[in-house]
């Protein structure tokens, strides 16, 4: 049986933040979801719907953010910028760095089927960001 694929831009944003709720206790420390707009409508440059935090007993960190496309979603990482570069390469996810200061990087979630590797990457900058706090 072949299902349809996810490529509506709001609903993977959805799935992504189902994965970090997923896992929002773990090794990792704590990642959350933050500042979320459970109204975001799709813009054609992107339209903000949620932030992701990494936090330890110390600090909350917004490490990222997720905007909504028509047809795929953006996570913007605002910390582990090299990191999540290199992870989203390896995980075959289309990846651009933002040329402002401090730079980020965009990956980008263009299926449901690519949720899964784009919370590798989310958890790849996690694990950096710990071993920083060590």
């Amino acid at each position: 049986m072949v299902e349809d694929e996810t490529t509506d831009g709001t609903r993977i944003a959805q799935l992504l933040s189902s994965e970090i709720h997923g896992h929002e206790r773990g090794s990792l420390g704590l990642l959350s979801v933050v500042d979320a707009d459970p109204d975001v409508d799709p813009e054609e440059f992107g339209a903000f719907a949620y932030g992701v935090a990494f936090e330890t007993d110390d600090e909350s960190r917004r490490i990222a953010e997720v905007y909504v496309h028509p047809d795929r979603a953006r996570v913007e990482f605002l910390a582990g910028v090299e990191t999540a570069a290199e992870a989203a390469d390896r995980e075959g996810l289309r990846v651009r760095p933002k040329a402002v200061d401090p730079p980020r990087t965009l990956v980008f979630v263009e299926s449901g089927a690519e949720v899964k590797r784009a919370l590798r990457v989310v958890r790849t900058v996690a694990d950096q960001l710990r071993e920083e706090c060590r």
